[in-house]
């Protein structure tokens, strides 16, 4: 009778521990169902129609399948005042899902702002939650992405949400140059919210969704009285384009997402890791002959870096950092031999490859970012020098150009440079040069390496203008080479001035010569005074070698006449700086001076770049530099 009643109770007592573990499941899975929707269902199909995806959305599709796992799913606002306290008010997560992954099977820790709660505000928990994964991330050694999509500081909590601002950018600062940090703006991201992306490694923004200021549009249009749409304001298209605040803009979340698990697989988890090796089928000895071709006969003539980048480079695949800003420097991410390697280029198709104020600034960054986290350097040189200009002046070229240089030079990883064309003045030294630890330069056999071009150089050693002609320059002119004569052509837009051609019988001596057709001729008296030079000009120059070796002879033919006598001053006058141009070329303007002393250790044909850029990225995997004791540099900011 005892033992049966013991037994009962015992069966009672189990009972209920059932029930009791049965309930606590039941209120978890309640629990976590509230926190998966967010701000609700509403909310969420709002979010879709703006063509935007959830935050959780967003998570799954940049880590791989299953991998996430969330921090702080139950966390909630802290806030009592202005009705903050109701339970309404109250939302798991507070705003914000914060956790760690793996992308491509490597360790990832991410937050992403959740907009449907308060419109992904900022509250003293919510920034708590993305401190705690960048701990986190410190602690494990691995990069940190954050998806904003935030309205802003959280008002109703004053300044604890402008503290929990402040507690985000102080590790922001403190993780910069330990683990990569990447931003991707997805939606607005307003006020002192802005200064987190900025002190990231990488901001990225969403076309038409994201919108980055300081103050808004109705702030500016009260106090400047500035009409402003939040789009031209702080669009994705003006922060990469302009500002340069962005260093890239993708189509929509989707490609965003995906453009980023591409550009996590270039770099190492952290400072003290190697970038990840990947096979490649691209041998690292194929020889690129299209190289031995690209370089234009006329070296004011652009190409394209890019073509030489993608030849040279793993299967062409090249990610471009700030594609659509300071187009005049090239700068991304490749590999050679499987191995990751930063690319710095100038772009000889924007603005002759000079550089300026932004692309010292663009090209400065990306190397410190590279030298920061092991990345090798590899620097194409196609530089005039830097851009002159009053605007340039003013707004500190010097300061800023310096800035590129001190990268270079404070840059400790593997530095490889291959001068492809020009390579003037200060901005030779600046690219990477032997004189600041380039490890290993070369120089194309079409580079030209000196303190200024030819042309420059010959309008300061030879001045002045012939004022008469003899016979010995009338023979120069009629049997020039063929490479004079073309550079002669090059040079008709400069030399075939108004004054020049001013006269009737100037024009009417052309004609007659048989180079200008009457077409051509009545198109010239029809257009203004200020444009015939640069269309005679033009017609001339399109000419063929013939034509022109003939048109000289007739001009010679006809030395007595004004008109004639005053074309052939100018053409000889111009041959002869061609000829002081060719002779300084082939006197200082080439690679074999600076090979001489040293400053370049080899010239090497262009199809075999490839080749050694992968034999010396192999020597060079294991170099050590020493470099002096010191808190940190003075970079001139």
């Amino acid at each position: 009778m005892q033992r049966s009643l013991v037994s009962r109770c015992s069966l009672i007592q189990a009972t209920r521990q059932v029930r009791g573990i049965s309930n606590a499941s039941k209120e978890l899975e309640s629990r976590r169902a509230r926190a998966l929707v967010g701000g609700g269902k509403d909310r969420i199909v709002a979010q879709h129609e703006k063509g935007k995806l959830t935050a959780r959305e967003r998570i799954e599709l940049l880590v791989d399948a299953g991998s996430f796992r969330e921090y702080d799913m139950f966390v909630e606002h802290s806030c009592s005042h202005f009705g903050m306290d109701h339970p309404s008010k109250k939302f798991p997560g507070d705003g914000v899902i914060t956790g760690h992954g793996v992308i491509n099977g490597r360790k990832v820790f991410v937050f992403s702002q959740d907009f449907t709660v308060f419109g992904g505000s900022l509250s003293s928990m919510h920034a708590a939650k993305i401190c705690k994964v960048m701990d986190k991330a410190v602690e494990v050694g691995a990069p940190v992405i954050g998806l904003n999509d935030s309205g802003g500081a959280r008002i109703q909590e004053g300044v604890d949400s402008l503290g929990g601002y402040a507690d985000i950018f102080l590790r922001n600062v403190m993780v910069s140059g330990v683990i990569p940090q990447i931003s991707l703006v997805m939606g607005p991201c307003a006020g002192g919210a802005v200064y987190s992306p900025a002190m990231t490694d990488f901001t990225f923004m969403v076309k038409d969704s994201s919108h980055m200021f300081v103050t808004g549009p109705d702030v500016v249009e009260q106090v400047t009285k500035e009409v402003v749409t939040f789009e031209e304001l702080g669009g994705a298209m003006t922060h990469t384009k302009k500002s340069g605040v962005a260093h890239k803009a993708f189509e929509n979340d989707i490609d965003a997402l995906s453009q980023l698990r591409d550009l996590f697989g270039f770099l190492p988890l952290n400072n003290k890791e190697k970038p990840p090796i990947r096979y490649t089928a691209d041998p690292c000895d194929r020889t690129t002959p299209a190289l031995n071709y690209i370089i234009p006969p006329s070296t004011n003539q652009p190409y394209n870096i890019l073509d030489v980048i993608n030849t040279v480079i793993d299967e062409g695949d090249f990610f471009e950092i700030m594609p659509t800003y300071a187009k005049n420097i090239v700068v991304g991410f490749a590999r050679m031999d499987g191995r990751p390697v930063g690319i710095v280029g100038n772009q000889p198709n924007e603005k002759a490859g000079c550089l300026d104020i932004n692309s010292s600034v663009k090209g400065a960054r990306f190397v410190r970012f590279c030298d920061a986290f092991n990345i090798p350097l590899v620097t194409f040189v196609d530089v005039p020098g830097f851009l002159p200009g009053t605007d340039q002046e003013y707004g500190g070229i010097i300061r800023q150009g310096a800035k590129l240089l001190y990268a270079f030079a404070e840059a400790t990883v593997p530095k490889i440079t291959v001068i492809t064309r020009k390579a003037y003045g200060g901005a030779y030294d600046v690219m990477s040069s032997k004189h600041i630890r380039g490890d290993v330069n070369y120089a194309w056999p079409s580079a030209q390496i000196a303190v200024m071009g030819a042309e420059g150089a010959v309008a300061i050693l030879y001045r002045q203008k012939k004022k008469s002609l003899d016979d010995s320059d009338l023979s120069e002119l009629t049997t020039a080479s063929s490479s004079m004569l073309y550079r002669l052509q090059n040079k008709l837009p400069k030399i075939l001035t108004q004054r020049v051609l001013g006269s009737s019988p100037v024009t009417s001596l052309l004609y007659e010569s048989g180079c200008l057709s009457e077409e051509e001729v009545a198109n010239s008296e029809a257009a203004k005074d200020a444009q015939r030079p640069s269309y005679i000009a033009s017609a001339l120059q399109s000419k063929n070698e013939e034509n022109f070796r003939s048109l000289l002879q007739f001009l010679v033919s006809r030395k007595d006449e004004e008109a004639s006598q005053q074309l052939l001053l100018v053409f000889s006058d111009a041959l002869s700086k061609v000829v002081y141009e060719m002779e300084y070329e082939e006197t200082l303007c080439t690679p074999y001076q600076a090979a001489a002393r040293g400053f370049i250790d080899d010239i090497i044909e262009p199809s075999r770049t490839r080749t050694h850029i992968c034999e010396d990225l192999e020597l060079l995997q294991n170099k050590h530099q020493h470099t002096h004791w010191k808190k940190h540099g003075n970079i001139p900011l």
